[in-house]
């Protein structure tokens, strides 16, 4: 089971698994990994390792607001000093110009804002925090922004893991309905969440497809 083999993995780690799990958030934004691997992921496998008792869970949720907030920030300091070279570079090609026609959309219309509500798709927490420091905005600004979002983001994937395994073990222990009804819940928050956040993706893109 791919579960039991990421404990067994975790096991042969041991605490380098928290600057693992918290790299692959920081990379999000720093480097613009997150249009292909959400750091997200990563954070919900903290979780439900936690819920494991593998990792401690207050220093998994410590780890992962500290990475997300740290990533956004070298993201901005990125974007403020390459500039409009940054879009042009070859991570910036790989991008592509309508990912960046869309973030750049994003923070035009939401502002600071923008640095908050973009942690709900992965393409948006990748790109924003660089087009922000392109554009010059205030940095207290932005890290005001940066650091809700990175509290709510970075520790709420984590505990969502966290109760999505604790759920789950629950079911499989008693089959009551209330540990049934807790999990459904669990699941579905998750992916209402996702949905939103692709359909807001969806809606800026064919805005911004209409404008050119």
């Amino acid at each position: 089971m791919l579960l039991d083999r990421l404990i067994a993995l975790a096991d042969s780690v041991g605490p380098w698994l928290y600057l693992i799990l918290g790299g692959l958030a920081f990379a999000e934004a720093a480097i613009m990994l997150g249009f292909v691997l959400p750091g997200e992921t990563a954070l919900l496998a903290g979780g439900f390792l936690a819920a494991e008792g593998v990792l401690d869970l207050r220093l998994m949720v410590i780890v992962a607001v500290v990475c997300a907030i740290a990533g956004d920030s070298v993201g901005y300091r990125v974007g403020q000093v390459l500039g409009p070279r940054l879009e042009v570079s070859r991570v910036g090609r790989l991008v592509g110009a309508k990912r960046w026609a869309v973030a750049q959309k994003f923070l035009d219309d939401h502002g600071g804002k923008a640095v908050f509500l973009g942690r709900s798709v992965a393409l948006l927490r990748a790109l924003v925090p660089g087009l922000a420091g392109m554009s010059r905005m205030a940095y207290p600004r932005f890290l005001a922004w940066n650091a809700l979002g990175g509290l709510l983001w970075g520790g709420g994937c984590v505990i969502l893991g966290f109760v999505f395994a604790k759920s789950l073990s629950k079911v499989q222990e008693y089959l009551t309905y209330g540990g049934l009804i807790f999990f459904v819940i669990a699941v579905s928050g998750f992916v209402i969440a996702h949905v939103i956040g692709k359909r807001r993706e969806a809606s800026i893109e064919k805005s911004v497809g209409l404008e050119v």
